[in-house]
């Protein structure tokens, strides 16, 4: 057992209160059952994010850290004690949880989502998931993806690795006031002032600067742990008169019942609007015990909000998994009322039963009790299955992905089906690629082709990262043309077809890309300072290589309702770039959805008419940019009747998925349209065909 002993010097616990403090805090189990209906709420029915989960964290660090505190006065900080507690507190309903959604996922997840679920699992089993959706919040396209199953890990994550270093933290002070003969509640207050200052400060610059991120980083949310430590120190010294102890409760209350809907929680946390969850949870505490019939005490402290105090880890758990695997089967994007009430229902259930049958028989086993170690030996039996499990899954999942696309495959036609008259789909045929092989359907480079480089100083203070791709001619051939192939990602999958392009033509292409960042000119288009300043940049840039052509979108938002349009920013940048002499290609946008159409058809069946949507509700008839004054130097390119039937967008043409997502095109359907798009190019821009295209 390992230990820090010897009594550490201490003021006197009394305070002159009218309240005594108290051991267990009824309104505490409350004010946790209020999070969790609120959480729970909000991503049923509004969609939106509430703030309860900063209330966990908050809680958290009230409970720990006075605990531990405690622990100190006494001398006495059992970490193999505390630490067993917690494997029986957290595992046994988070692995629960774990296993069946894996086990559901087989059943009724898309293949391609498989891979990256089994890598979820196991930050989530091992509490480093926050920092899992860190690294996908920096790709492009795990950030447009379907939501996770397991994104409502990142809080226990957080809360794990608080567990685990905030004893550490207060032990080794423990040691220093001990050496120092310092006050010890003295000293952990300022330690925790200084946290809460520099974390709070950190939070509010990395959510200004990047907001994905900081929303899941460890170091952002210390401030609220250390702010219900703050509060642990000071509670029982703070009276307040009845009549303010009633109107805090009730304010508190209010403040997080309505905090979800007045902030954009999910984009402005967890920066200096996260104050507002803590200031509410605060008040609740400090209001405390009021004796009153009317206080918010009493509503807290009802049997039903303790109750639902005590399975609000498990609801926490069950209720998000619950809820995508509902639209999932559905087919749906939203619930609707009477959805919304059967998912919370069946996540009360199971949170019930996973309570009454998992957790609370754990929690108050002998593990750990009757021999030193026996809880780290339960961690390890538990832990070992689930994350074995998913090595296995994934294994399964990569080896199920390994495709190689084959030209001119017969049975694959593609693209070429639309020209050939072939069938849109025969089911006597396999389709390609392997729905386990979506997630690795972008465009790949090959060594030495890009490099990167920062411009205008430092990134996210007038600075941005500009990414360069050159693709040369085989064989060392000299470029008969160089093409500037510039925009988004949707101008960036393009290469899927232009590398094939070049190969038999010798051309050299110059990728100049930035996922969600389209060549305009228009500020306001997108919303991204980041955006704004890469078009700065990347104009001169292209004017400065002098090529013999642009490639770029011409079109956006191809989406149901016919919200297809040609920005004036676009047409500004053209404009530029006739005045440099330099020609323009834009090509029509692909569709768009609001599913992704490859796992529809995996699920409900590729000739499924919810998998796709009608042409005519996603494209003009006439494309948006022939009603435009446009610059000579531009002519379009219109890729429509490849991904639409005359009828009808489907998410499978020619015996391959098209969709590698939502609104990205697979590398390998690009790929067969690579002749169609050659021929349609030079077209464009009147250039001679100098090799002999494929059929």
């Amino acid at each position: 057992m390992t230990t820090l002993r010897e009594p550490v010097r201490e003021e006197s616990a009394s305070a002159p209160t009218s309240r005594q403090p108290r051991k267990f805090r009824p309104e505490l189990q409350g004010l946790r059952a209020l999070a969790a209906a609120l959480v729970v709420a909000y991503h049923v029915w509004l969609d939106r994010i509430s703030g309860g989960v900063d209330v966990f964290l908050f809680v958290s660090g009230f409970l720990i850290t006075g605990q531990l505190y405690r622990a100190s006065v006494r001398g006495r900080i059992e970490y193999r004690s505390f630490w067993g507690r917690m494997f029986k507190r957290l595992l046994p309903a988070a692995l629960t949880v774990l296993v069946a959604t894996m086990a559901v996922s087989l059943l009724w997840l898309p293949e391609h989502r498989w891979s990256q679920m089994a890598k979820e699992i196991i930050a989530s089993a091992l509490f480093y998931e926050n920092w899992q959706l860190v690294s996908d919040s920096a790709d492009y396209f795990a950030q447009h993806s379907s939501a996770s199953l397991m994104q409502h890990f990142w809080s226990l994550s957080i809360q794990g690795q608080f567990y685990l270093v905030w004893p550490l933290m207060i032990g080794v002070l423990l040691l220093i006031v001990r050496w120092l003969n310092w006050n010890m509640r003295t000293t952990l207050l300022a330690v925790l002032g200084l946290l809460f200052a520099g974390s709070l400060t950190f939070s509010i610059w990395l959510t200004a600067v990047n907001q994905p991120l900081a929303y899941f980083h460890s170091g952002t949310r210390v401030w609220q742990f250390a702010l219900g430590g703050l509060l642990a120190l000071t509670i029982d010294r703070i009276v307040l008169p009845r009549w303010l102890a009633l109107l805090a409760g009730w304010l508190g209350v209010v403040g997080l019942a309505t905090c979800g809907v007045i902030l954009q929680v999910g984009t402005m946390f967890p920066g200096y609007a996260a104050l507002w969850p803590m200031v509410s949870a605060a008040l609740v505490l400090l209001a405390g015990a009021t004796g009153s019939s009317i206080g918010a005490d009493r509503f807290l402290s009802s049997r039903p909000l303790i109750y639902l105090g005590n399975i609000s880890y498990a609801l926490y758990l069950w209720h998000w998994p619950v809820l995508l695997f509902y639209l999932i089967v559905r087919g749906r994007t939203e619930v609707g009322l009477v959805g919304g009430a059967g998912v919370i229902g069946l996540s009360v259930v199971l949170a019930m039963l996973t309570y009454h049958l998992i957790e609370k028989p754990v929690r108050e086993s002998k593990i750990g009790v009757e021999k030193r170690w026996g809880a780290y030996r339960f961690a390890v039996l538990v832990l070992v299955p689930v994350i074995a499990a998913a090595v296995v899954w994934q294994d399964v999942s990569v080896k199920r992905a390994r495709f190689e696309y084959q030209a001119d495959d017969p049975d694959h036609p593609g693209a070429a089906a639309v020209a050939t008259g072939a069938p849109i789909y025969d089911p006597e045929k396999s389709v390609v690629p392997p729905f386990a092989a979506l997630p690795y359907e972008w465009i790949g480079w090959k060594r030495g082709e890009c490099s990167t480089v920062t411009e205008g100083g430092v990134v996210g203070e007038g600075g941005v990262e500009v990414r360069t791709c050159i693709v040369k001619p085989l064989n060392g051939a000299e470029p008969k043309k160089r093409v500037v192939v510039v925009g988004d990602s949707h101008s960036m999958q393009l290469m899927g077809a232009m590398r094939g392009i070049s190969e038999r033509l010798d051309w050299e292409l110059v990728v100049l890309g930035k996922p969600g960042c389209p060549l305009t000119a228009t500020e306001e288009l997108p919303n991204n300072e980041s955006c704004v300043i890469w078009n700065r940049f990347i104009l001169p840039k292209i004017i400065d290589l002098q090529p013999d052509a642009v490639v770029t979108m011409a079109t956006r938002d191809v989406r149901v309702g016919l919200q297809e349009w040609t920005p004036e920013g676009y047409v500004r940048q053209w404009e530029r770039l006739n005045e440099a002499g330099i020609p323009v290609a834009a090509i029509r946008d692909n569709p768009r959805f609001d599913f992704e159409p490859a796992g529809c058809a995996q699920i409900q069946g590729i000739t499924s008419e919810k998998c796709g949507h009608p042409r005519d509700e996603m494209y003009h008839a006439v494309p948006p940019y022939e009603t435009m004054p446009v610059p000579p130097n531009t002519s379009f390119v219109d890729l429509s009747d490849y991904f639409c039937t005359p009828t009808h967008c489907p998410p499978v043409i020619g015996n391959v998925l098209v969709y590698m997502d939502d609104n990205h095109v697979s590398d390998t359907f690009m790929k067969t349209l690579s002749p169609v798009l050659q021929t349609k190019l030079l077209a464009a821009l009147g250039w001679e065909d100098t090799a002999s295209t494929p059929q």
